[in-house]
């Protein structure tokens, strides 16, 4: 792979104030780090790194930082190591950088592109990336810009696994052989509910009220039961008056 210079000045000025400040001027903090080097505060040109970003290696390219403001150890190669981005504008807040060693392997992550088109997905699949990326190792100037894999094979339920893909010479994938990359889903179906019919909503009997209501009704039907009928004292003998 080949190595892009990128010049940067060291940043004396430390602080969030500072940061802030160079960002709204266009530049961006960062930190050099690693390969047996103290940690250098750096800041650089956004636009100039943007460019860089767009080559076809992408965040894994090889870099030969020039440090302005430094009058020794003002030269290294390095890779990027990590972005910091703003999740409300989306750009970039800060940059770590890796001192590295071109003689010295070290691991990455490479992206898995996928080429062609799967019959599966003709019928009704679905493509599945289970990894979008997988971690490498390797000398820095073999590291692949990305992996291409055909799916021109791949029917609903078909996978391809990490022992599929050819890798160049020196180039050692960290993953177990049968981890799955690539994998055909089948459709998903709908589920049809049947509809239920309404059963009508039937009053509950109250027992208590029932036996109630019978008990109403027996003491209505013997409510004259034991009175005298009308006159019924009528031609009986009166007591003789004292």
């Amino acid at each position: 792979m080949k190595t892009v210079e990128l010049k940067v000045t060291h940043r004396e000025t430390l602080g969030k104030g500072y940061a802030g400040r160079i960002r709204r001027e266009g530049r961006i903090p960062a930190i050099l780090y690693g390969h047996e080097i103290a940690p250098v505060p750096l800041e650089l040109d956004l636009k100039t790194f943007q460019k860089i970003l767009k080559t076809g290696a992408g965040s894994n390219v090889i870099l030969s930082l020039k440090i302005a403001g430094l009058k020794k150890d003002n030269e290294h190669t390095a890779i990027i190591k990590d972005i910091q981005v703003d999740p409300i504008s989306d750009g970039f807040t800060h940059v770590d950088f890796n001192a590295i060693s071109l003689t010295e392997k070290i691991r990455v992550n490479v992206p898995i592109h996928a080429k062609g088109e799967a019959p599966g997905v003709k019928e009704g699949g679905v493509l599945e990336h289970v990894h979008r990326e997988i971690e490498v190792e390797c000398l820095p100037t073999e590291i692949p810009e990305k992996f291409d894999i055909s799916v021109d094979n791949l029917n609903i339920g078909d996978s391809l696994h990490v022992s599929d893909i050819a890798f160049p010479a020196g180039v050692v994938c960290t993953l177990n052989p049968e981890e799955v990359v690539l994998t055909v889903l089948a459709p998903m179906k709908e589920e049809v509910v049947a509809p239920t019919e309404e059963v009508a909503a039937t009053e509950p009997e109250v027992i208590g009220k029932k036996k109630e209501e019978a008990v109403e009704g027996e003491a209505a039907a013997g409510g004259d039961k034991g009175k005298p009928a009308a006159g019924g004292d009528k031609g009986k003998a009166q007591p003789a008056g004292k």
